[in-house]
């Protein structure tokens, strides 16, 4: 049959008449339909929520629908302070800064490095995956399924993650995820999750790993309710200004001023040579 001969058919569709949302409503202007002279976020206006409310607390309606308790609040303001900058070891952090001493157009060195940072190494993809594994083992003993994960043999070099959000860093267990996990834990608003992960984390210790920055905000996301799905995205969220201030750090300085592997490093791997 030709192509000419073939019958079209429409798709069996009936697309929305408006865009729908019910997380956001706009008031029309009295002079222009077509602008705001209002906003509410969930029924709340927008400029007395900036009046009288913190950034977490409206942060955490924009997602949820309802406004957090002052310890829901208090626990989503220590995580945004802590994951504020992942550092220039992150790979999203150098992402942005090696863009930024190659001249790239500054609007462009956040994209790069939150690009980077919704991988699923140490990233929002990592978030999401681990806020899932704890969801599927909140009901069993932390070391129970510590003792099933290490079965599994580890590589002779790099890291191992035998979970998402857990496992070692630079060959042994990072100590800040640890540390930050104990001050969210002290907090009223903490829960199953974060008390499984520590469990968890000490299970994993005597092997050189342990919490991930990524576990961490995983479990602290899962106590507050937030979704996997959200949980992946607000990672990249928090950690953003971290990432741009380092790129904007590095926006006017030459390409030398990042390191450039020399010969005699720059090693290729035996079956990439092949």
């Amino acid at each position: 049959m030709s192509a000419n001969s073939q019958q079209v058919r429409k798709r069996d569709m009936t697309f929305a008449s408006r865009t729908q949302t019910r997380i956001w409503q706009e008031i029309p202007s009295e002079e222009n339909p077509y602008l705001a002279g209002q906003c509410r976020c969930h029924g709340y206006d927008i400029l007395e929520l900036a009046q009288k409310r913190s950034f977490a607390d409206v942060l955490f309606l924009l997602f949820q629908g309802e406004l957090p308790s002052p310890e829901q609040a208090k626990m989503l303001e220590t995580l945004l302070i802590a994951l504020i900058n992942p550092g220039p070891r992150h790979p999203a952090t150098r992402a942005a800064m090696n863009a930024a001493v190659s001249k790239t157009h500054i609007q462009h060195l956040l994209p790069i490095g939150l690009a980077v940072m919704g991988g699923a190494h140490l990233g929002g993809a990592e978030v999401l995956a681990s806020m899932r594994f704890l969801d599927a083992n909140l009901a069993r003993q932390p070391v129970e399924v510590a003792a099933e994960c290490l079965v599994a043999p580890q590589p002779a070099e790099g890291d191992f993650h035998p979970v998402p959000g857990f496992g070692s860093r630079f060959g042994g267990v990072d100590p800040l995820p640890g540390q930050t996990a104990a001050l969210l834990v002290s907090l009223s608003a903490s829960g199953r999750a974060l008390a499984w992960g520590q469990g968890f984390a000490e299970a994993l210790a005597p092997h050189g790993m342990g919490w991930l920055t990524s576990g961490v905000a995983a479990a602290a996301l899962h106590d507050l309710g937030f979704s996997p799905w959200a949980g992946g995205g607000l990672f990249q969220l928090a950690c953003a200004p971290g990432i741009l201030a380092h790129g904007l750090e590095l926006a006017d300085k030459p390409i030398t001023a990042m390191p450039f592997l020399d010969e005699e490093h720059y090693v290729i791997a035996a079956e990439a040579r092949k």
